[in-house]
């Protein structure tokens, strides 16, 4: 049998054959039991099955004599910042993230507020089947101690104007109320919370709507969350939409100028871009790479003391004020940056210059990643860029590919080095 868990909790379609308001009440129920979780936490996004998953976790947590509080939407970083404060034990998120509407998936914080490591995730797999004689109790909670404590770590953002693009998910109220109450002028984009139509041609993974109403409406910027906001993707004042990896090179400067503790180190996963990681070197800033998923970026950074980290997508993580990536937070830092220092957000972010990237998904047993003729093939190519490119080779976790991405000066020489090192992948 498949393991339950994925790289971001459990995930796929909403009462299909694994995600089923039955393995809900026994997850719920076996995560208090393992976790230690007597105060439970629920937030979900817009989806139309958040409401009857939540009712099915809610009667597992019961069962195992937990005391729930239902936020109702929220965005998944409200959960982990409720259990941070000790608030509660023990925090579940009804969320599929980006995935379409049809989706959702089950999504747990620790106590502290960190993700589920891969022990507790199989712990609590193990212990799936048994529910437990009741006692717990349900009530409601808000968003407020959420949004005040995102407020405190900004000054005044006025005469500022920003579009905001909530994905119709967990954000679209929030988000535009917390950016107005820090100064800012919003115009919201995809803010319906229409779960119907949650992630569909909006948000962070198709900000193309937003550039263009960034343009349109004359803002400063643009910012994009998706289904459960705890991505950020920005858009300048053009219309450029500026990737991960950008606003984490703006934010780690922001860091750096400010003397702020470890604000030489910056944590970022394989994927990044090698030009983020020349500008951090010319900035005097190490950059850290890690595998890829936010929770490995989070992982670096609690054992090493590290502040901050990310990933491509938009996942970043500020531990100075919060313990998971945060698309809110992540967006206020950004903002308060541009007022701070009187810079467009196109400027600051341009202190990293994106080198052409390509992904080729070459279909081949696993294996082929770290045969001997294809290191011999990457060592070679790597060794004719010298310094300005970059390969890497990643064997997916579940179906028969070889992942060959190749970073190049030009788009030319990424899609030539790429088919090379796709045909020897090959065989």
């Amino acid at each position: 049998m498949a393991r339950l868990f994925g790289t971001d909790g459990i995930r796929g379609l909403a009462f299909g054959e694994v995600l089923t308001e039955d393995l809900a009440r026994q997850v719920a129920a076996s995560a208090v039991r393992l976790l230690g979780g007597g105060r439970v936490v629920i937030g979900r996004d817009t989806r139309p099955s958040g409401p009857a998953l939540e009712r099915a976790a809610v009667e597992g947590f019961t069962a195992a004599g937990a005391d729930v509080t239902l936020l109702g939407v929220v965005p998944t970083p409200t959960v982990a910042h409720v259990v941070a404060s000790g608030e509660a034990d023990l925090g579940l998120v009804l969320s599929a993230s980006h995935n379409p509407a049809p989706d959702n998936g089950l999504k747990l914080f620790a106590a502290g507020g960190h993700k589920l490591t891969d022990a507790q995730e199989d712990a609590i797999e193990a212990g799936l089947g048994e529910l437990g004689p009741g006692g717990g109790s349900v009530r409601t909670g808000t968003a407020e101690g959420y949004a005040a404590a995102l407020l405190s770590t900004v000054g005044p953002l006025a005469g500022l104007t920003v579009v905001v693009d909530g994905a119709n998910g967990a954000a679209s109220v929030l988000a535009p109320q917390v950016y107005r109450a820090a100064g800012a002028t919003v115009v919201p984009l995809h803010c319906e919370a229409d779960g119907e139509r949650i992630n569909d041609g909006s948000g962070a993974t198709h900000p193309e709507a937003l550039a263009t109403a960034v343009v349109a409406h004359g803002a400063d910027l643009g910012i994009a969350h998706d289904g459960d906001a705890d991505r950020c993707i920005v858009v300048d004042a053009a219309g450029r939409v500026l990737n991960g990896d950008q606003v984490l090179g703006l934010l780690a400067l922001a860091r750096r100028d400010a003397g702020l503790p470890a604000s030489d180190v910056l944590v970022a996963t394989v994927m990044s871009n090698l030009g983020l990681a020349l500008a951090m070197e010319q900035a005097g800033i190490t950059l850290v790479r890690t595998a890829v998923g936010d929770r490995y970026v989070l992982e670096a950074m609690l054992d090493h003391g590290y502040r901050l980290g990310g990933e491509q997508s938009g996942h970043v993580v500020l531990l100075d004020h919060a313990t998971t990536g945060d698309g809110l937070l992540t967006a206020l830092q950004v903002m308060d940056r541009v007022v701070t220092s009187g810079r467009p957000v196109a400027e600051l972010a341009d202190v990293v210059s994106l080198l052409p990237q390509v992904l080729v998904n070459v279909r081949a047993d696993r294996s082929r990643a770290t045969a001997p003729e294809v290191l011999a093939a990457v060592a070679a190519e790597e060794d004719a860029f010298a310094g300005e490119g970059r390969v890497l080779l990643r064997p997916s976790g579940t179906e028969p590919l070889v992942r060959v991405m190749v970073e190049a000066p030009t788009q030319a020489e990424a899609d030539a080095t790429a088919g090379r090192l796709a045909a020897v992948v090959a065989g």
